[in-house]
């Protein structure tokens, strides 16, 4: 079941949902003021930092361990400002992060849990931008930053700018509690390529 933004509320309301810092207003004060909750996702936003994949002779080998820090071994960080936005260029990929932290607490208290899809926003996808494609599933369990796998398929650079909206957070009831969590190797995340760095 996909909750509604009233019951994203309420789910905000009892701790079964954590976003923090919590997306505000809940309800527009006047009807055209941006409200980050529509009928039934929450939108999230852009943090400052910005992973850059470079161009090597390497292939990715997922039988190896480590991932998230061979990928920022091979990355160049930047650091996005409201006066420096990034100018993603057509046919360039780059790890991103959500501004917010989201958590899915299961709760033994309660018989059922969380779980999330985060998706990409139309009016970035009518430009071309393809934001967390393929992997959109947040486990329930799951506590950190969403990172954020965005390319632009368009013909023209785009601005990514720091606390845009950039994806928006899809919240489902999962019926009766998981068996055994199997914590993700990004749980916990602190960048966009999945290290646990101490901040």
């Amino acid at each position: 079941m996909i909750l509604s933004s009233s019951e994203i509320h309420k789910a905000l309301n009892e701790k079964r949902l954590i976003i923090d810092p919590e997306p505000v207003p809940r309800v527009p004060a006047v009807r055209d003021d941006h409200c980050p909750y529509d009928t039934h996702s929450v939108d999230l936003r852009l943090s400052s930092e910005i992973s850059i994949p470079r161009a090597a002779t390497f292939a990715y080998d997922l039988t190896q361990p480590g991932l998230a820090k061979f990928i920022a071994s091979q990355s160049t960080k930047i650091t996005i400002t409201n006066e420096q936005p990034y100018m993603l260029s057509p046919k360039t990929f780059v790890l991103g992060q959500t501004l917010e932290t989201v958590g899915l607490p299961i709760r033994p208290d309660c018989s059922t849990c969380l779980a999330a899809r985060i998706e990409g926003k139309s009016s970035r996808a009518r430009c071309g931008i393809l934001v967390h494609f393929t992997a959109p599933t947040v486990h329930p369990g799951w506590n950190g930053p969403l990172t954020l796998e965005i390319i632009n398929l368009g013909a023209s650079p785009f601005l990514l700018c720091l606390g845009m909206p950039i994806a928006q957070l899809i919240v489902e009831e999962v019926k009766g509690l998981p068996a055994a969590l199997n914590p993700s190797q990004f749980q916990g995340q602190t960048t966009p390529e999945g290290l646990v760095v101490a901040k």
